[in-house]
């Protein structure tokens, strides 16, 4: 079981897709892990897989700093401290800058941003008293930018940087903090913008070489446990998505733009058009549950309830 051995893990976003399956990889090694999530059915029953001894599920929503020090101070109640805090928690939506809900843009940027400050405010006290890690998950769009999905991007790019300010920021402490970045991940996020947008499909399938495939929750995991065992600065999923941070200042000259301005002159209509049609700039799933987010009123009876 080597180092995870005995560790305790926050992950925010933890009950479904890459979280979960992080989650199920840490606790194999011999980690417990604390899962926060705004979605009540998985997180439940994704608690009871990992069993009682190993997992502890928590809804809350990582856009309350209070909701997050809610969470973390359960994980210390239950487990009796907390080495790491993985930073998961991420929507995107669809649309161009003149068609994306106003609304939304902001949401996207609260749970992509100050969801990552506001989960490595509240957990890293305790990280640093045991000299841990923190992992933020960025992406490949924190590299490489793709028209219709300027919020998801400009979030990604935020979270790198904050991974980057924070990193020099607490070394002198013993606390490490590495950032992820992900290709196209076999998620609901991506499954949603798959089935919700046909422009979304013709953009990955105009992708050259690995740039349009899709990669598996598992592998993606597997990524993020190994990176947490061993503290990685970054988490390259697949691997040849750190050289495309090499080729970052080429990507944004006209000539690393051209495929993306031919590509948005072709699908950026068709995408607003879609957009207008679903009447959302979410998928169906984050709609959701931005209709029924974790009240910080019901916060307290969902912690005793998992305890």
């Amino acid at each position: 079981m080597g180092k995870l051995k005995g560790q305790v893990v926050l992950i925010t976003g933890g009950a479904r897709g890459v979280g979960a399956a992080t989650a199920r990889g840490l606790v194999r090694r011999g980690a417990k892990v604390v899962l926060v999530d705004l979605d009540a059915q998985p997180l439940r029953e994704l608690e009871a897989e990992l069993g009682p001894d190993n997992a502890t599920g928590v809804l809350g929503d990582v856009c309350s700093l209070e909701q997050m020090e809610a969470a973390v101070a359960h994980g210390i109640e239950r487990f009796g401290r907390l080495d790491v805090a993985v930073a998961n928690a991420g929507i995107a939506s669809y649309g161009s800058v003149l068609a994306v809900d106003p609304a939304t843009f902001r949401r996207v940027i609260d749970v992509n941003v100050n969801g990552v400050f506001h989960t490595v405010r509240a957990a890293l006290p305790h990280v640093i008293e045991r000299k841990g890690y923190i992992l933020v998950v960025s992406s490949l769009a924190a590299y490489a930018a793709s028209p219709g999905l300027v919020a998801y991007h400009a979030s990604k790019a935020g979270a790198e940087h904050f991974a980057n300010a924070l990193r020099p920021e607490v070394a002198y402490l013993g606390v490490k903090v590495g950032s992820a970045h992900m290709s196209w991940i076999d998620t609901p996020l991506v499954q949603d913008a798959k089935q919700d947008l046909g422009s979304f499909r013709a953009m990955l399938e105009s992708l050259p070489g690995p740039l349009g495939k899709t990669t598996s929750v598992q592998e993606c995991a597997d990524a993020f446990v190994d990176g947490i065992e061993k503290r990685r600065t970054r988490v390259s999923v697949p691997r040849w998505v750190n050289a495309v941070r090499w080729l970052k200042p080429a990507l944004t000259t006209t000539l690393g733009e051209r495929d993306a301005r031919k590509q948005a002159a072709a699908l950026m209509p068709q995408m607003d058009q879609e957009v207008l049609a679903l009447g959302r700039s979410l998928s169906a799933r984050s709609a959701a549950l931005e209709q029924h987010p974790a009240a910080e009123s019901t916060l307290e009876g969902e912690v005793q309830r998992t305890a």
